[in-house]
Formats: structure tokens, sequence, C-alpha cells
């Protein structure tokens, strides 16, 4: 059968390929789809879904969003929505400022720290895309402060590290409810990151699921066989459309990045029928059919 990879992301966010050549590696594995899924923006996909067509690949217009639950940091991806509609830049422009704003706090925590960075290293860093927190880890890396990225998470920049900053997140609930005026559906990234006991993870996919989500990433790399098993059974109770992908980034994995396509195994392409039949008309197409 053959495989999916609905979470990848490119050099427009903190992917180090361009859209178009992830589609290519896509093509030459021989993959039926890969969804393009970059932080807070949708600037990759029209090169990514002209390559798509070139090559003979599906590409599923795609997009991680980054938003809160209750206190809690969340991921959600979003896919099949329409990337030029109406009001969406508008949308995601606070957290894109959000994500500046985040940046030149961490370089200012860093330099309190006694570590010499500044916002012009950093952009040669990260290049023209989203910049944030790997990129960063990168420029740890080059200058020496840290043997690896992993090592620049631990000390510096995971949650609870020393310069770790929280930044701007939509509520979830509105992040859901976007995606769906939009034409798209609601996708919970890696949840098994989360590090909820069953009680905690059943709370969290409960109240999602009654503001609409429709499905959750269960594969993903950083998820056991015993996690993946455990989110599969309550995606079912939940009535959770199950979706998966490598979470790639570049060929180079530690924490901010992550495996290449295909480590995690085949994500069997049936899904990607399960996760379209969840789509709802757009607002757009809804007062069109109603003319």
């Amino acid at each position: 059968m053959p495989c999916i990879d609905l979470h990848i992301h490119s050099l427009f966010s903190d992917g180090a390929l361009a859209p178009s050549q992830l589609v290519s590696r896509a093509a030459a594995a021989g993959m039926a789809a890969l969804a393009l899924t970059d932080h807070d923006t949708v600037a990759g996909l029209a090169e990514a879904m002209a390559a798509g067509e070139r090559l003979g690949c599906m590409v599923v217009p795609g997009i991680e969003i980054s938003v809160s639950w209750r206190g809690c940091s969340l991921h959600m991806l979003g896919y099949w929505f329409d990337p030029a509609a109406p009001g969406l830049q508008e949308w995601l422009a606070p957290l894109q400022r959000g994500r500046e704003q985040r940046n030149r706090q961490i370089l200012e925590r860093l330099r309190e720290l006694g570590v010499e960075v500044d916002e012009e290293e950093l952009a040669r860093v990260a290049g023209e895309g989203q910049t944030g927190r790997p990129h960063i880890a990168r420029l740890l890396v080059a200058k020496g402060v840290v043997a690896d990225i992993e090592g620049a998470f631990v000390r510096y920049l995971r949650r609870g590290a020393a310069a770790y900053v929280a930044r701007f997140a939509y509520p979830a609930e509105e992040a859901i409810a976007m995606l769906h005026h939009l034409g798209g559906i609601a996708v919970l990234a890696h949840p098994g990151q989360l590090n909820l006991d069953e009680p905690g993870m059943s709370a969290l996919f409960g109240s999602l699921r009654a503001s609409g989500l429709d499905g959750i990433e269960g594969y993903h790399p950083s998820h056991s066989f015993r996690c993946t098993r455990r989110l599969l059974t309550l995606a079912r109770r939940y009535d959770l459309a199950i979706s998966g992908g490598s979470d790639f980034h570049a060929d180079y994995q530690g924490a901010g990045e992550t495996w290449p396509p295909g480590r995690i195994g085949c994500v069997p392409e049936n899904l990607l029928e399960a996760l379209h039949r969840r789509r709802r008309p757009s607002m757009e197409q809804t007062a069109a059919g109603c003319c």
C-alpha cells in the first residue's frame, strides 16, 4: 500500500529544504501524498502544490498552528483549507508577530546569561522563513555554545529551561473554528508529547471533540508503540480520525528537529480518505450555494 506523510516542514518555517525539494523526495520515494505543514504560515504552499502537479504527487494544503488549551501549549494541524481565503493572512499575523517578539526576548535572556547572540546572526541562520526556537538552537550549535540541537533545548529553549519564553497562541477552539470556516479540518498534532495520563488525555480529546476537532496525529516519531496504541484507542472512543507524519525538518535529529520521512514506517494511504471525509464546505462555498 502506498504511504503518506501529513506532517512536513520547509524553509518557510523551521525546515531546511524548499517545498519543491520536499515534494521531489516524496515523489522519488513513491509516496502517494504529503502535506506541507509549516508553522503559522502558508507561504510555501503554492510552490509545493505546483511541484506536486508537475511530479504527480498529491500535495495536501496544510499548516501547523500554535494553540492553547487550559493553559497547555498545543499544536493544531490544518488540512484542505483554502490558503488564499480572505482573512487568513490577517488571522495568522498575530501568531507571526508573537514568534518575532519571542525570538527577541529569548536572545535577550541568552545575553543576560552570558551567551553573545544577536538578531543579525539569527537572521543569517534562519533565512527568510518563520524564525523559531530551532533556528536559535542551530545558532547556539554553530557558535559552539552547545554540542547539539538537543542540548540547546535542554539547557536553554524548552519549557522550564533558562531562556524559555512563552508566546501568543490562539485558543484551540478558535483555531478549530477558523479551519472549518476555511473549509478545512483540524487535527491535534503529536498528542503523545504532552505526557498526559489517560484521564488527562481523555479530558483533552473530549473537550476538543466537543469543539469540532476532526482528528489526532496518532503516528509520530516521538510516540512509542505503546503510546500510539493508547492514542488510537482513545481516538476510536471519541470518533476522531487518524493522521500521521514524520514531522520532517532536516537531515538531522534532536529536540526541535525530527525524523526523515519513512522513519516511523508506512502511514497507510487509506487514512487520507478517512480524514478527507471530515471536510466541511467553507463559509464562502455555503454562501454561494444559498444564492
